[in-house]
C-alpha cells in the first residue's frame, strides 16, 4: 500500500465519517474512494446489461426459485 499525505477539511471528513458511520480517518477515505469507483462504472455494466443479447430458448425459460437451485445439488 502507498502512503500519501493529503490535506482534508476536517469538517468534511468529520460528516463522511457521520455519514458513512466510520470510526477511522484512514476507512473514511478508503470507503470514499471505493465509492466513487463504484459509482463511475456503474453507468458501463448498466449499458453492458442493456445490450446483452438472448437466444430464443432463453427467452421465457422457466425460473427456478433459489430454494430448488440449493435442494437439487
Amino acid at each position: 500500500m502507498t502512503v500519501t499525505s493529503i490535506d482534508i477539511d476536517p469538517n468534511e471528513l468529520r460528516q463522511a465519517k457521520e455519514l458513512a458511520g466510520t470510526t477511522s480517518n484512514r476507512e473514511t477515505v478508503d470507503l470514499a474512494l471505493r465509492t466513487l469507483i463504484a459509482v463511475r462504472r456503474q453507468p458501463a455494466a448498466v449499458e453492458r446489461i442493456i445490450a446483452r443479447t438472448f437466444e430464443p430458448d432463453q427467452i421465457d425459460a422457466p425460473t427456478i426459485p433459489p430454494a430448488t437451485a440449493i435442494a437439487g445439488q
